[in-house]
């Protein structure tokens, strides 16, 4: 992922009592219908909706790692082309529809799959973290049961949901969702924060389209 803007201010904006629900409308079938690539989005849709009501019942761990295994088989790819310097943050439906991304797209995608799925969205946390021997952050989904549990970690770089003190290569930075940001260490979350975007608020951005709310 380019660039993920470190700590510092923004108030979340969007409230945290908006339901989600993975739906096509009439341009989206409109854009598969004019596709080169028609039957591997059909066939890529058909499996997702499949997933979901397989795990629908399943006990947490099961559930994680089902949407976990499921997501990361779409192929990664940067987003950014030469033409632009920044990268797009896109929806669990443009994601599935696109058949790629990379690191925020895999764990957005998982996150509001997993919202689909009943887990209470206080329990998901997108983590910012530093991978040893990278130059550029990376972003994973958490499931963290309390403030005070260690995260399980749902990776694009790993199809194992373990927790984060087994991933010792990630080095955390820090964590947020809808309703808040937190610090965090492998153990815990620490200390409440708030998050600078820099010039261009790529979260809140995106949770407006996702809930079609007006920019």
């Amino acid at each position: 992922m380019k660039q993920i803007i470190m700590l510092i201010f923004i108030i979340f904006t969007i409230s945290n009592s908006y339901a989600y629900e993975f739906k096509l409308n009439k341009k989206d079938y409109e854009y598969i219908n004019n596709s080169s690539k028609k039957k591997f989005i059909e066939n890529r849709l058909g499996k997702y909706q499949t997933l979901k009501e397989k795990v629908i019942d399943y006990e947490l761990i099961r559930k994680l790692s089902h949407v976990n295994s499921f997501i990361n088989k779409i192929f990664s790819k940067q987003d950014i082309d030469s033409k632009s310097s920044l990268d797009h943050w896109a929806t669990p439906k443009e994601f599935l529809l696109q058949g790629h991304g990379d690191c925020e797209d895999y764990a957005i995608s998982k996150y509001f799959t997993l919202l689909e799925l009943n887990i209470p969205k206080e329990k998901l946390y997108f983590g910012v973290v530093k991978v040893k021997g990278s130059t550029t952050a990376h972003m994973v989904l958490m499931y963290l049961e309390n403030k005070n549990s260690t995260p399980l970690v749902l990776d694009n770089l790993s199809f194992r949901v373990i927790p984060l003190t087994k991933r010792k290569k990630l080095i955390p930075k820090f964590a947020f969702n809808e309703i808040d940001a937190y610090k965090f260490t492998k153990e815990r979350f620490t200390q409440k924060v708030k998050v600078n975007w820099g010039k261009e608020d790529k979260w809140n951005k995106l949770l407006k389209r996702v809930y079609k709310l007006k920019e």
